[in-house]
This record gives C-alpha cells, sequence and structure tokens, in this order.
C-alpha cells in the first residue's frame, strides 16, 4: 500500500496547487521518488545482497523498485491529467491492491527473515522499514476506505463541498487534500 498511498497523497497535494504551479511540483516529484528509489537500487547492488538468506528479499526488493517505477507513472500521470478518466482510476485502485500484495509480501518475508541480519544486513534491514513503511500506509489507507465506501454508496454523505455538508465536512474544511472519492 505504500506505492499507492505516496503517489495518492501526490495526486491531492497537486490539486491544492494552480494548474501553471503543477510542472514545479512535477520537478519536486521526481525528486522525491529519486530520494526513495536511491536506496533501493544501491542496496540492490551491494555485494552483500546477493548473499544466501533464507526468505527471497532479494527477489522482493526487485519487485519493489518494478512498483515503485510504475508509481512514478501514476504520479505523473495523475497530477498532469485534470480530469482524470475512470480507466486511469481503475488501473490506479488496480494498482493499489497489487500495491497491498507487494506489501504484505514484503511485511511476510521480512518477519521471517531474521537470520539474514547477519549474511544481508542491508538488504534485511532495508526491508524492515519498507515493512513498517508498508504497514503504516495501510493503516492509513485503512482508515479511510470505510469513508470512501459509505461515500461511493451515499454521494455527499460523507463530505458535499458544494452545500458543506456530510459527515466529515468540519475536520476536513481546512485540509481538503487529505480527502479522496
Amino acid at each position: 500500500m505504500l506505492h499507492y498511498w505516496l503517489a495518492h497523497l501526490a495526486y491531492h497535494f497537486s490539486r491544492q496547487l494552480p494548474k501553471r504551479s503543477r510542472t514545479k511540483f512535477e520537478i519536486l516529484v521526481v525528486l522525491m521518488v529519486t530520494i526513495f528509489l536511491l536506496p533501493q537500487i544501491f542496496v540492490l547492488l551491494r555485494p552483500k545482497s546477493s548473499r544466501y538468506c533464507v526468505q527471497p528479499l532479494l527477489v522482493n526488493l526487485t519487485s519493489f523498485i518494478i512498483f515503485t517505477f510504475i508509481m512514478t507513472g501514476f504520479t505523473v500521470v495523475l497530477t498532469l491529467m485534470d480530469p482524470i478518466p475512470n480507466e486511469v482510476k481503475v488501473a490506479f485502485h488496480v494498482y493499489g491492491v497489487g500495491s497491498f500484495a507487494q506489501g504484505i509480501a514484503t511485511t511476510a518475508f521480512t518477519v521471517a527473515a531474521s537470520q539474514c541480519a547477519n549474511t544481508t544486513p542491508e538488504l534485511y534491514y532495508l526491508s524492515l522499514v519498507l515493512s513498517v513503511l508498508s504497514v503504516l500506509a495501510t493503516v492509513l489507507v485503512g482508515f479511510l476506505i470505510p469513508f470512501w465506501l459509505a461515500d461511493l454508496f451515499n454521494k455527499g454523505m460523507v463530505l458535499n463541498r458544494r452545500s458543506r455538508a456530510g459527515v466529515c465536512q468540519k475536520p476536513v474544511a481546512n485540509c481538503s487534500h487529505l480527502w479522496h472519492v
């Protein structure tokens, strides 16, 4: 869920900016993705990372890097397009399910690979950090899912910006970028 949440967050922050300022935001997004991607590639290229580990942490890191590249593409598309076509939304949410599965796999492999801290320390500790971030992102998205579903089935019940009504109107009145349906 980490990749899904980061792209989702970038989308909402971009919507707070005027359209003419979004290219500056895109440059910032590329810099942030690079900062997020550099440790992953660094650990992947380390000679110690190819040592034997009971769990497939190296394969998992490779798939995590692939998800990061896909996240970059979705982030660029979501922040530049206005309005976003339904096909892109559906593809993004399917990607979110894949990101959730990737987070579960990362967490499961890391929990079972405590002995890899001795053989492949950089790989193990990076997997540990990515697992914690994935769990935190899953908790954040999991908190929002009931609100998204409630608003899907009863439009305007949770947040109606035009009439300034709904269950969540007061909490998000000043931070509307935190909300998404």
